[in-house]
């Protein structure tokens, strides 16, 4: 199970941990977090940003979950958040998604329930179906089947918030997986510290948090808990996109640039401020095209008098307002074209454009977008 994450290309996501052979009778994690090897600066690194994104829960005195795959990262993301929301008084749940994709799926999700019983936490396995054979590929499959996962788990359980193990080498890495799959600002803005979904919150408390400070504090817990990180045979295997990265760009990186992750992730917080001004920008201009009250319709005239670029950003934050998918540069070259060609042709005729599971049309001079019946 990955840890939740939106974008990893490896299927059941970070490296996974289990307990190390022969230790079997030990407790293979317990207790809370000791400082490691540079005493306790690395442990309040790690904890302050855990208990700032935790307020807002600490606040409304509700629980919390964290997206458990037994791995490294979200290990110890768990070992903290268990201190930090004991301290806080906050309940919290392991949650750890049962992808059944590899044979050691029994092994990971027996790892995460004995982490549970050390910490005094519950777990819930969560067991999914991965719908591999439609067209999105495996990677996105597991990726849906997990969200819808842990949105199901979080309605069952009352929970608002779920917090995610994703750190700054793993923002980067999707920052780069976005720009070379031609991602305008909004994508390469990439993972964000606070996201909702399905109606839960996504915390991610470590994103500005170096993989080597989290995976230090992991070896120093490791070495008192019986347990060591093991590989997920999908973050070697080069078939998968973000283990090419990771494999193949990253080594050169690093030895070309070191620290260039800490670049590309403030290229991520500069491309999320320039899409919330893009956003801004756009909500102000569909206000201004005689919306419909619920927001599904605009009327065409005001909508050319807008300039080009302005134009096509509008149609993408209203398509997106309106749950669509979002179109590629050329499809939505294909709707702007056809749309500027009513002026010429006359409002009396008109455009009908299917998109996935919407269809959008342009009658008597208003655009409108609707959920296909086919779709």
């Amino acid at each position: 199970m990955a840890s939740g994450d939106e974008n990893p290309d490896s299927i059941a996501g970070d490296e996974k941990s289990q307990p190390i052979a022969g230790a079997a009778k030990s407790e293979p994690f317990a207790g809370d977090p000791k400082p490691g090897s540079n005493g306790g600066a690395a442990l309040d690194t790690l904890t302050r940003p855990l208990r700032d994104a935790l307020s807002e829960a600490r606040a409304e005195s509700l629980p919390v979950a964290v997206a458990v795959s037994g791995g490294a990262d979200s290990v110890m993301l768990a070992v903290h958040a268990a201190a930090v929301t004991r301290d806080l008084g906050i309940p919290l749940h392991l949650l750890h998604v049962h992808h059944g994709l590899f044979e050691q799926a029994d092994d990971w999700a027996d790892a995460v329930c004995r982490l549970g019983d050390a910490l005094q936490v519950p777990v819930h396995v969560l067991r999914v179906q991965v719908a591999a054979g439609d067209g999105k590929g495996v990677e996105a499959a597991a990726r849906q089947a997990r969200y819808a996962a842990l949105a199901q788990a979080a309605a069952g359980l009352g929970l608002c918030h779920i917090l995610l193990a994703h750190h700054r080498d793993d923002q980067a890495e999707t920052v780069l997986l976005r720009l070379l799959r031609g991602a305008g600002p909004a994508g390469l803005a990439a993972m964000s510290p606070r996201a909702e979904r399905d109606g839960v919150v996504y915390l991610r408390p470590w994103l500005d948090i170096p993989r080597a400070v989290i995976r230090e504090a992991a070896a120093a817990y490791a070495t008192g808990h019986g347990w060591m990180p093991v590989q997920d045979p999908s973050n070697s295997d080069e078939r998968y996109t973000r283990a090419a990265l990771r494999n193949l760009l990253v080594p050169a990186l690093d030895a070309r640039w070191p620290g260039w992750q800490a670049i590309v992730a403030r290229h991520a917080r500069l491309a999320e401020e320039a899409a919330q001004i893009l956003d801004e920008v756009a909500s102000d201009d569909l206000a201004g095209l005689e919306p419909s009250a619920l927001g599904d319709s605009f009327s065409l005239a005001p909508w050319r008098q807008l300039s080009p670029a302005r134009q096509a950003q509008v149609l993408r934050y209203w398509l997106a307002r309106q749950g669509a998918r979002m179109p590629t540069e050329a499809r939505l070259a294909e709707l702007l074209k056809q749309l500027r060609q009513l002026h010429s042709l006359g409002h009396d005729r008109h455009l009908v454009w299917n998109h996935a599971r919407h269809c959008v049309r342009c009658v008597r001079g208003r655009v409108s977008v609707e959920p296909r019946e086919d779709g």
